[in-house]
């Protein structure tokens, strides 16, 4: 199936959720039902089913998202006076609007008598009637005046100052309580409200479908529909006027050369438009991630929930254990990464719990849209993988770029091993420190986030080579610790290094590397790297941590031009180093001095004396050398 077959099948999967508002990170969003749209309302008038006015209150912050029926030109207005069916901003609701604003009264003209056109229908219902029934007293402004809901100005007009939600009170948007006659307490009940009453969506669905008359063939779903030529926005959010299909410029040549008019380039039916958007908005807001203007959203085709693209090892599994998976007892029998500890394991039991799922027909779906201009989307992702595969490539990414990298988690640095997430990544790759941490603060910088995930979807979906512009990047980065004021970030853009060379060079050399440190390597750059760990380690051993805590070592000092000129900058580093020898216990000299004679007797002479720039690969061997240095400080801790 082609991109729009799969979100029409995804709200044909889903279509027992329409109207039903759901919340991501205290975000409302709903799948909308056919011919409607969400609003943020700031006014609630409550009526009862007879049309008597009951009380009046601006709407809580946190609840204002209104769903609401629209027609085909009401959901695409912007300078115009379409109405909405049911409910609208003042102008169009008030028949005393005229009263207390310069106003012609066209707005509310047109608004009553389409109300009253539902409202006289054979798909009516008794909230239309009761809001038809209130509305033609004309009394609207009036009775928010009573309840201090709208305020005048000194010449007895609406105060144009006067804000309700940020909004302008004069252009302020209301919505409908409808309760039973004789209602006392009160308590709204949720079949009170017109913006999450089903019944009520669905006799204007069905209203809506009387009024369409000539239908034609739909390009997309090959069905005889009542064709539109205004489509869908808020694709991305609330506030997004870009629009995914249009074709407005008929004096510009957007179709022409090919085709007469744009009822020749394109015929898509009304109904099947709006279930591909709506079913869009929703996997957006559902669970889609966005990268400055760049949206993505992927969802399995089965409605299995499936382990996030972008996201870090950790947060994989994190995932897995919030979605109510449980460790079942064939896990313990799973194949786990050897040797690499706690968090490599349970990421593949995550994996395998994903993977009991699915069967031979579930397929992984990925849609990214960015802006074209300010009224254009374009499509610029698109992916369709079998979800076995997709898993697969997962487990492939993140086990080629395994390192031990460190992340905040839950108001404290945490370790874990894997690879960092999409977004970790661009701004370790391009951020700078800002209030000690790595970012990506300006606004035009922002678009890397974009262009990262664009260059990284190739490698983690489909498996492809890791971008050599990218792993040459972090090594340069990682090779000049002196341009962070905070170690925990060098360290940051030094793992993220490790993790793309030991990727690169699993590609281009099928090497096998791993955080544990290889004493039998005798690759010239590894073994550089190992010396320079070394040389690291001794000095900051001798530190007084309260005076000399935060003094870079000579072996920072140097990393960079080490990285150019390795075996004549070597002779400077252990130059200096010898001084701090002394300063170390003897158990503790001679054990570093071994170290330094152990690496030195695996070089090759001529390799030695080789003063070459040093790839990446020396960042392996200075990242493993370290870590091994780390861990032996800590068994000789625990031993004592």
């Amino acid at each position: 199936m082609n991109w729009a077959e799969e979100l029409i099948d995804l709200y044909e999967k889903n279509s027992d959720k329409a109207g039903i508002v759901e919340e991501r990170n205290k975000m409302p969003y709903v799948l909308l039902p056919p011919f409607h749209t969400t609003v943020t309302a700031q006014i609630e008038v409550t009526i009862d089913e007879n049309g008597v006015f009951m009380r009046a209150e601006p709407v809580d912050n946190n609840e204002k998202f209104t769903i609401i029926p629209i027609t085909e030109k009401s959901g695409s207005r912007t300078a115009g006076k379409e109405p909405h069916p049911l409910c609208d901003n003042l102008r169009y609701l008030a028949g005393d609007y005229k009263y207390y604003c310069e106003d012609d009264g066209v707005c509310h003209d047109l608004y009553i008598k389409q109300l009253e056109k539902w409202c006289n229908s054979d798909y009516s219902h008794e909230k239309v009637r009761a809001i038809y029934c209130y509305l033609q007293k004309n009394t609207l402004i009036k009775d928010l005046l009573d309840y201090k809901v709208l305020k005048l100005n000194e010449a007895g007009r609406l105060d144009e100052k006067e804000t309700i939600q940020g909004i302008a009170q004069t252009k302020a948007f209301v919505r409908f309580v409808v309760r039973p006659v004789g209602a006392l307490s009160d308590d709204v009940y949720i079949q009170d409200k017109c913006w999450s009453d089903q019944s009520l969506q669905k006799c204007y669905i069905e209203y809506s479908r009387s009024l369409e008359k000539n239908k034609e063939i739909c390009y997309l779903s090959g069905n005889m529909e009542s064709i539109t030529y205004l489509h869908s926005k808020k694709i991305r959010n609330e506030g997004d006027g870009a629009k995914l299909i249009s074709a407005n410029d008929s004096q510009n040549f957007t179709y022409r050369g090919r085709f007469t008019d744009k009822e020749e380039a394109f015929a898509v039916g009304n109904e099947t438009s709006q279930k591909m958007h709506n079913a869009l908005k929703w996997i957006i807001r559902k669970q889609g991630r966005s990268f400055d203007t760049l949206t993505i959203a992927t969802w399995e085709s089965n409605k299995l929930a499936m382990p996030r693209w972008d996201a870090d090892t950790d947060m994989i599994i994190t995932d897995y254990e919030n979605e109510g998976f449980s460790w079942q007892k064939e896990d313990e029998e799973d194949d786990v990464s050897d040797g690499n500890g706690i968090t490599a394991e349970a990421f593949y039991k995550a994996l395998n719990g994903y993977g009991r799922q699915i069967s031979n027909t579930s397929a992984m779906i990925l849609l990214g849209v960015d802006a074209a201009t300010t009224g254009r989307l374009s499509l610029v992702e698109t992916k369709t993988l079998e979800s076995a595969r997709y898993l697969a490539n997962i487990k492939k990414w993140h086990e080629e770029c395994e390192w031990v990298h460190e992340k905040w988690k839950e108001g404290k640095r945490t370790q874990f091993r894997g690879m960092v997430g999409v977004r970790d990544a661009a701004d370790i790759l391009f951020g700078v420190e800002s209030k000690g941490m790595l970012t990506i603060p300006d606004a035009n910088s922002k678009k890397m986030y974009a262009e990262v995930a664009k260059r990284l979807i190739p490698c983690i979906w489909d498996a492809r080579r890791i971008p050599r512009d990218y792993v040459d990047r972090a090594v340069n980065k990682a090779s000049n610790p002196m341009a962070y004021k905070d170690r925990k970030n060098w360290e940051r853009i030094l793992t993220l290094a490790c993790s793309m060379t030991k990727k690169y060079r699993k590609e281009t050399k099928k090497e096998e590397w791993k955080v544990a440190l290889d004493r039998t390597c005798r690759e010239r750059d590894y073994l550089y790297g190992r010396l320079l760990a070394i040389a690291d380690r001794v000095e900051y051993r001798t530190y007084d941590r309260d005076k000399d805590g935060s003094r870079a070592t000579n072996a920072k000092r140097y990393m960079n031009h080490f990285s150019q000129r390795p075996f004549e900058t070597w002779k400077i580093i252990e130059e200096n180093i010898q001084p701090y020898f002394y300063k170390l216990n003897a158990p503790e000299r001679r054990y570093y001095e071994n170290q330094l004679d152990e690496i030195n007797q695996l070089f090759n002479i001529g390799e030695y004396k080789d003063n070459r720039k040093l790839n990446g690969l020396y960042l392996l061997g200075f990242h493993s050398q370290s870590y091994d240095l780390k861990n032996y400080r800590q068994d000789n801790k625990e031993e004592e």
